[in-house]
């Protein structure tokens, strides 16, 4: 495996918009290698008024999602800033191979456990449908601005750039 030092990377467990290739290629300008992955004792909801979801801790459920593998610091530091203030990055363990194998990974749980915009369950298959393509435009703005001394945060970001689509309809 080179001369890379394990300690240095991560893997990164994503259940909702960096599912899709595309937006973590748009982030990462890569495309990491993956695994199927359960997140046990988590629910993903939907958040009323934002197109991607939001995990917390809700016993006897589970969140299916991938785990990115062997994210980089510069990398970790461009999903954190994506994640934004919204998000806090745990540490948890995921179960893969059928759950015969565990692996501690790094997660985004939504700060906010009590709040009361967080509702349903969250469809990926229905967000690739409905969001997916302005979703990677902004993500693509979002990783742009980040490039420049002055960039937004990536609530920011999104506030501005739905708001730009509300009123071009």
């Amino acid at each position: 495996m080179g001369t890379s030092n394990p300690a240095t990377v991560s893997n990164v467990f994503v259940y909702g918009s960096l599912l899709s290739d595309d937006v973590v290629c748009a982030l990462l300008s890569r495309v990491p290698p993956s695994s199927p992955a359960i997140l046990p004792d988590h629910h993903r909801f939907s958040i009323k008024g934002r197109v991607y979801p939001a995990i917390i801790p809700v016993e006897n459920k589970k969140v299916i999602g991938k785990v990115l593998i062997g994210i980089t610091p510069p990398e970790l530091y461009i999903l954190d800033t994506f994640e934004d203030v919204e998000y806090e990055r745990k540490t948890v363990d995921v179960l893969f191979n059928d759950g015969y194998e565990k692996l501690r990974t790094d997660t985004y749980v939504w700060q906010n456990k009590t709040d009361p915009n967080l509702y349903g369950e969250w469809d990926f298959e229905e967000w690739k449908q409905l969001h997916f393509e302005d979703f990677l435009k902004m993500t693509t703005k979002f990783k742009e601005e980040l490039e420049l001394p002055d960039s937004k945060t990536r609530v920011a970001t999104y506030e501005s750039f739905y708001q730009g689509i509300a009123n071009n309809h």
